[in-house]
């Protein structure tokens, strides 16, 4: 009798831009095969679930149009005209561009730009290490964390919260500006365990009908950019109906009496009037989380990304500490964990080589960078050769025709290290062809729970791809600098150094665990020993400018970006968003897609097929007004450019408001532009981030 032979399974972490970063079982077909992709059921926070698009990952690794040779350009910039290479001539060719170009101008002008393609320690940041020993230009990482971080460290002075694990056990869940069915589908697994078990209520807050609104039990679809002022009308309920727990606020919170003071006039119809929302629906929402003591607030990044979202974030966050939901099990907040999972990598980024009189640029700024704006620059050269690793931002940053404008440049020497020809790797000199996460070793930290897991190599990649870490140690040896502090080391020394650094052993020894839960124990998490700042309190009033952030620009920056004067004193609505106005009646948000993450899986096919085209989610009755029909051609503009997309009537979002789901290749758009053409670059208030879902944008119909 034939007898199959058991399947066997490897054991990693999802490498992608997700704050679950969950635990990974993979079907292992052969040495260069893999089948199905599984959550790690024995792993508590992933418990068993994983997205859609990681359990295919198969159509990913083993697509056919993976770059496998190095391809140096043949034809003009864009063209698309390639030869291909040794990597000996193609890593020879970056080496000597990047040494004429420091000749030519100094090292700042060589901009090595990265970003969360892999979340891996050592893929990710080794290019640090390059940059700081050669002097090259700093890199302040701004585009995605930075405005959700600092409103939540202003309240609560250390990035950590709550178990998120905790959610399960809470008889109130709200998810507050995070679509977790798409984005965190974890989030999910215990927040309905919750309802399951002990018949929680689910209440989701976001600026349309997403797929996450669609399973609450309460939806609150607001208008973007608005989420302070329902935060603060529904503290002004709390207060007026005595459902503020006074003496937890005199305990734990640093000015209670005069945020009472400032929210007399934040009436629930003074928020109904910027929200959208009925008063009823925020008198309901505010006496729900006012009379239900485990209520747990998941906070996420999406609401944070507004010109003011900083401040919505330090608001919602400020809702928790009126109802003193801290003190109970399956209460508090969450957004992240990363303050907690500190892992020791200097070594990798090559810190004691940083120079700190070097200037460093804003990668949410890449394209005034590029087309040499003086205020981008900061006094230094222009920049005339990159090394771009794990990001894609002439299809991801703002102001993509600017973007694009300045990768087009004759003077500027591009190479990038892709998996596939995106839309940056068609811009580029030298493309070089990278490994996929089971093709390499590497340690990954979770942000959205607590864990640090490890992510052996798996599989044998094909013939070409090379690791990153491969390629920056290869032009270290080209540049001169192999010499150098933390150079000459493989994966698994990197990671042993960072295991040892917490006590957590070797990659060897590691592995036999396969990761480690770093959650701190029930006070700490709760901030029931006191909050992060120096006295211990939560912070009502906020020292937006001057005091501690999680990731404050360097010095040569400025002491904070954007309208930073008009911040608010105690938690409110402030208008720093692109209101819309008589030109641009409608405020465009550019909501991520259930089937591709950033700009990743968007070349599987079951992604592609799943998503259809790029759409605009439209109101019917706004649609009429504009003789627009379902699936009608439209464009869709403001002073950065136009770009057309196919119409979709819909009922679940506000009148004024328009969606464009998901950040499809700028090639299946109709005049090969993307979304981001109608992003904004300029730097928000206090510490600077991209605000991509803070749009204001007109609409009408093409023939």
């Amino acid at each position: 009798m034939n007898q199959h032979a058991p399947l066997r399974i490897g054991h990693s972490a999802c490498p992608h831009d997700c704050p679950s970063t969950c635990a990974l079982d993979v079907e292992l077909l052969g040495p260069d095969r893999i089948g199905r992709v599984h959550g790690a059921r024995d792993n508590s926070y992933t418990a068993g679930v994983v997205c859609a698009k990681v359990a295919r990952y198969a159509d990913r690794i083993h697509h056919p149009d993976r770059l496998l040779k190095p391809l140096i350009r043949a034809g003009s910039k864009g063209e698309g005209v390639w030869k291909e290479a040794s990597w000996e001539a193609a890593l020879d060719l970056v080496a000597e561009k990047f040494d004429a170009a420091e000749a030519n101008y100094g090292s700042e002008t060589v901009w090595p730009y990265f970003y969360a393609g892999t979340m891996g320690l050592v893929q990710r940041d080794g290019i640090e290490r390059l940059r700081h020993a050669k002097k090259y230009s700093g890199f302040f990482d701004s585009i995605c964390t930075n405005l959700a971080w600092t409103g939540w460290f202003m309240g609560a002075g250390a990035l950590r919260g709550a178990d998120p694990r905790e959610m399960a056990k809470s008889d109130c869940v709200v998810i507050w500006g995070t679509n977790a069915v798409v984005t965190q589908v974890n989030v999910m697994t215990h927040a309905i365990r919750a309802r399951k078990e002990r018949g929680a209520r689910i209440v989701v807050i976001d600026i349309y009908e997403n797929a996450t609104v669609k399973q609450a039990d309460i939806g609150l679809v607001l208008k973007p950019g608005t989420d302070g002022a329902l935060a603060c009308a529904v503290m002004h309920i709390l207060f007026r109906d005595n459902l503020a727990d006074r003496a937890y606020l005199e305990k734990y919170t640093d000015d209670p009496k005069g945020l009472e003071a400032h929210l007399r006039d934040r009436t629930p119809e003074w928020a109904a009037a910027i929200t959208g929302l009925p008063v009823e629906e925020i008198e309901a929402f505010a006496r729900l989380v006012g009379t239900t003591k485990r209520t747990f607030f998941r906070l996420g990044y999406g609401f944070a990304r507004q010109r003011n979202g900083s401040v919505n974030m330090h608001a919602a966050l400020s809702v928790a500490a009126v109802t003193g939901c801290w003190q109970y099990e399956g209460g508090g907040a969450f957004h992240s964990n990363s303050g907690v999972l500190k892992l020791h990598s200097d070594v990798v980024k090559g810190a004691r080589l940083r120079d700190p009189g070097i200037r460093y640029l804003d990668h949410s700024r890449i394209g005034p960078v590029l087309t040499n704006a003086p205020d981008a620059l900061y006094g230094g050269p222009p920049v005339t050769a990159m090394l771009i690793q794990n990001t894609n931002p002439a299809n991801v940053a703002p102001e993509q025709r600017l973007v694009k404008q300045g990768f087009l440049r004759e003077d500027l020497f591009t190479c990038v290290h892709e998996q596939f020809m995106t839309d940056t790797a068609r811009l580029a000199d030298v493309v070089l062809p990278a490994t996929m996460f089971l093709e390499h070793d590497d340690i990954y930290k979770a942000g959205g729970n607590q864990h640090i897991i490890l992510g052996p190599r798996l599989i044998d990649p094909p013939e070409g791809p090379r690791p990153n870490h491969y390629v920056i140690e290869e032009l270290a040896k080209r540049l001169g600098v192999a010499h150098m502090p933390g150079f000459g080391l493989t994966e698994r020394q990197h990671i042993d150094i960072m295991l040892e650094s917490r006590g957590l052993g070797t990659f060897e020894t590691f592995r036999e665990g396969r990761w480690a839960d770093l959650q701190p124990d029930f006070d700490t998490a709760h901030f029931l020993d006191g909050f992060g700042h120096p006295d211990g309190k939560f912070r009502f009033k906020p020292q937006w400018v001057g005091g501690a952030a999680p990731n404050k620009p360097p010095s040569n920056m400025g002491v904070a970006f954007g309208p930073y004067d008009r911040l608010p004193e105690f938690p409110d609505h402030v208008d720093l968003i692109e209101v819309a106005d008589a030109v641009h009646p409608f405020r465009l948000a550019t909501s991520p897609a259930r089937n591709f993450l950033n700009s990743t899986f968007a070349e599987t096919p079951v992604s592609k097929a799943k998503e259809g085209r790029p759409e605009l989610l439209i109101h019917p009755l706004d649609a009429s007004a504009l003789s627009i029909g379902e699936g009608d051609r439209v464009e869709i503009g403001n002073t950065r450019g136009e770009v057309v997309l196919h119409a979709r009537l819909f009922d679940g979002v506000r009148r004024g408001v328009v969606i464009a789901e998901g950040i499809w290749p700028n090639s299946a758009h109709e005049r090969g532009e993307g979304i981001n053409v109608l992003t904004g670059a300029d730097a928000p208030a206090p510490y600077g981030g991209a605000a991509v879902h803070d749009n204001k944008v007109w609409v009408r119909a093409l023939a």
